[in-house]
């Protein structure tokens, strides 16, 4: 994530993670404040992990840069703001040139940020497709029929 702000959004991503056992790291490297951070971040982040997650609000490059300097999924989260209520995270986040490709969520949509990246794994790890698999009979058998 870019900054320490981003922490309460970032936590949703993080927690549907642990939930399904999946190693995870919360890091705050930002595209701006610490560009050095962020090249080594990236340019390594395929030696431990399988995509990443990348929060940040207002300019929010961070999701770009990453899929820019690495070769793994990156899905990006626009992080809402004060001024533009996350709309020019959300630009910089989905506007990406072609060849850069970078999955964009929701303003705020960590939980959904992290429920791909488990579909991302899934692709590769029988148990997490099962959980997976669990995890959407349960949220589908949640759904009430009537509103009361």
């Amino acid at each position: 994530m870019g900054s320490k702000n981003d922490y309460p959004v970032m936590k949703q991503c993080e927690h549907i993670l642990k939930k399904f056992k999946i190693k995870n790291d919360i890091l705050i490297v930002s595209a701006h404040r610490t560009p050095e951070r962020l090249f080594k971040f990236a340019k390594n982040a395929h030696k431990n992990y399988s995509v990443i997650c990348a929060g940040a609000g207002r300019a929010a490059h961070l999701a770009g840069m990453c899929a820019s300097l690495t070769k793994i999924p990156v899905i990006g989260v626009p992080i809402k703001d004060k001024n533009t209520d996350g709309v020019s995270a959300l630009f910089s986040v989905a506007e990406m040139p072609n060849g850069i490709p970078v999955a964009t969520t929701a303003i705020n949509g960590a939980l959904n940020a992290g429920l791909l990246a488990i579909s991302i794994i899934a692709l590769q790890d029988k148990k997490v497709r099962l959980k997976l698999e669990s995890y959407r009979v349960k949220q589908t058998k949640s759904v009430k029929k009537r509103p009361r």
